[in-house]
């Protein structure tokens, strides 16, 4: 059918005259452009000519002031007037529509596999011409059952091929949606994304370009995101900086229109495109937004979009969880939970008036208040932007002006914490670890401890079975021993077991954690002259323990971690409480001399860039000077020698 030049066929060099059945008509075509007229209309000379065509002509003339002429009599024109010649149009478009029948009947028969690919493409070619006239022509190819054929050739071996029959199928689709249903069914949808992802520059331009058609049909929006890896890489494509700038164009429209179904908005949240979620989050219908928030609150967001949302719609959310009702006020608090995680956003939504809402959350009750399991998302939320580092004490949460800081809020605080379960009273104590973080703010929560007396309470938790909540209760302890030690002294009198459950989690011996140094801190706060609690930890096993603990971080058998040089600085404290009750004790200076404690301090005070390390075994080495006498009866013990490891002495 087509003509073979050096074993190659170009589609777009082949004239598709060979399809013609029925010959062309001399008065068929327009003088002009020599083409078959769509509209001839005559003029005052007897010709006829295409609409468009006689039009510029006349135009032409009259801007140039040349005379109007006929170009083709070169009469001169009395009027302007152009008159349609029906009759011709009409057998125009009879003679069309038989060709148009005849040769889509030859384009069939060449579109199989056992036609030569200069056929196909001249095939193709065809039916791409008449499909870009009208679209009567286009719902005759639909007719005629040549769209089926045509994806078929979407799995060619041919590239060419290929990529005429997007172009095609392309051309077909344009604004006939029963066209695009067509083309849609099956597989096809899956092929043209596999040429997105594994086709040539060309075969993806067509392929995107197709796709882009297929998308402005809302009902074909949600298969093609149903599709698996066809958002991914429409994402991927929009914003590429290597592919050209129609693909770039494309897939990004192809993404707008894809906008219309919620499934494809989720899915492009997930790999990235958050704004038409943010979108629908700020400006969709109440259950829109609702549906948008919830499902904010389960995606995995980098500290980046993080930021990103809060910005965008972080002002939405703080308003939904103050105004919403109890369903919109839990998905508000899933997303505002998920976005408060990092520090930059956090302190975004404190701008955007979180706190107030969030109080009020957590200390309602009666018919309104939240369930527990709404309120321990509220009490990590409060947990996070604590973190963030805020100074809290400038900012109202009521009318009243009070604070996170102020009294009242924290003895709601520690009420709660001493009255709900595990998992809100972790972080409400987190709460209270960041409010204690700072030197700002520490005295205001110490104050409030101190008026509730919930000391007694608050040092229970370092029993607490769940490791989360006795490691923050250790911290927030650390945190107000250097203000309560002698409250904090008291309540362990009051129950040894918790002074002996810290011990053990000094004790520990998978490496050095951040709970170990708090507890270290904690006990090495207590009241140095205190030899109850003094004899309470020699009881205990404690100064042994603690001995060689010392001695196996200064042998470097215990290394690295951010929190060795605290613990450390800790158990030196600790140790150097023996030398401030030697004068009571005389069994305690058995104690220091069998523990070699001069040669113990001696050694650390050559420690360099530990100053408390350095200052704390100073004085207790002056204060053992006073018992030398004592210190020097029986049997020193050698740092470096035999046995060192153990300490070689019985406490208590």
């Amino acid at each position: 059918m087509a003509e073979v030049q050096d074993g190659h066929c170009d589609s777009t060099s082949q004239s598709t005259d060979s399809l013609r059945v029925e010959p062309i008509y001399e008065s068929f075509l327009c003088p002009l452009t020599k083409q078959v007229m769509r509209d001839p209309v005559t003029i005052d000379s007897g010709v006829t000519f295409e609409r468009e065509a006689i039009m510029k002509w006349l135009n032409e003339c009259l801007s140039s002031g040349k005379r109007l002429v006929c170009p083709v009599s070169k009469k001169e024109l009395s009027s302007t007037d152009l008159n349609p010649s029906i009759a011709l149009r009409n057998t125009i478009d009879e003679w069309m529509n038989r060709n148009e029948a005849a040769k889509l009947d030859v384009a069939r028969k060449s579109l199989t596999s056992d036609s030569t690919e200069c056929d196909i493409l001249q095939a193709l070619q065809y039916i791409d011409e008449i499909c870009q006239r009208s679209r009567s022509s286009r719902q005759v190819v639909r007719r005629d059952g040549l769209i089926s054929m045509i994806a078929e050739l979407l799995k060619n071996s041919s590239t060419k091929v290929r990529q005429k029959a997007l172009e095609t199928l392309r051309s077909i689709a344009k604004d006939d949606d029963d066209n695009k249903v067509e083309i849609a069914a099956g597989d096809n949808i899956r092929t043209m994304v596999k040429f997105l992802n594994h086709g040539q520059t060309q075969e993806k331009e067509k392929a995107v370009s197709l796709l882009y058609e297929l998308s402005e049909n809302k009902s074909l929006s949600e298969r093609i995101g149903s599709v698996p890896g066809a958002i991914l890489i429409l994402v991927g494509l929009s914003s590429s900086k290597v592919e050209n700038l129609l693909i770039v164009d494309r897939a990004e429209k192809t993404l707008e229109n894809l906008e219309s179904c919620e499934k494809n908005v989720r899915q492009m949240a997930e790999n990235g495109r958050l704004q038409p979620l943010l979108r629908l989050l700020l400006e969709g219908s109440p259950d829109m937004q609702l549906s948008m928030a919830a499902y904010l609150g389960e995606l995995v967001l980098s500290n980046d979009v993080k930021v990103l949302v809060a910005q965008t719609a972080g002002s939405t959310l703080v308003n939904i969880l103050k105004k919403g009702n109890r369903e919109a006020r839990e998905a508000a608090l899933k997303a505002l939970n998920q976005i408060s995680s990092y520090d930059a956003s956090a302190k975004i939504l404190i701008e955007a008036g979180i706190l107030p809402p969030l109080i009020t959350d957590l200390f309602t009750v009666g018919s309104n208040q939240l369930p527990m399991r709404l309120k321990e998302v509220s009490a990590n939320i409060l947990a996070n932007v604590v973190a963030s580092g805020v100074r809290f004490e400038s900012i109202p949460l009521d009318h009243n002006r009070q604070t996170l800081v102020s009294e009242d809020i924290v003895h709601n605080l520690l009420h709660l914490i001493s009255n709900t379960g595990p998992a809100i009273e972790c972080k409400l104590l987190q709460v209270l670890v960041g409010l204690t973080d700072s030197s700002t703010s520490v005295q205001n929560i110490v104050d409030a401890i101190k008026s509730s007396g919930a000391i007694v309470s608050l040092i229970q938790f370092v029993e607490a079975p769940q490791r989360e909540v006795r490691m923050n209760s250790i911290k927030l302890l650390n945190n107000i021993s250097p203000y309560m030690g002698q409250e904090l002294a008291d309540a362990f009198r009051g129950n040894y077991s918790q002074l002996s459950s810290l011990v053990r989690v000094i004790a520990d011996n998978n490496g050095v954690s951040e709970e170990q140094a708090a507890a270290a801190g904690l006990v090495a706060d207590l009241p140095m002259r205190d030899s109850v609690l003094t004899r309470r930890l020699l009881e205990d096993g404690a100064f042994a323990m603690i001995i060689s603990k010392v001695m196996r971080i200064r042998q470097g058998e215990i290394r690295g971690g951010r929190f060795v040089n605290p613990f450390l600085e800790g158990l030196v404290r600790i140790v150097s409480r023996i030398t401030f009750v030697l004068d009571d004790n005389p069994d305690i200076i058995d104690v220091a001399r069998e523990c070699n404690l001069t040669a113990l301090f001696t050694d650390l005070l050559q420690m360099n860039g530990l100053d408390t390390v350095q200052i704390f075994s100073a004085t207790a080495l002056e204060k053992l000077s006073h018992q030398s006498k004592h210190l020097t009866k029986g049997k020193f013990l050698s740092l470096g020698g035999e046995g060192s490891g153990e300490i070689g002495c019985l406490l208590g």
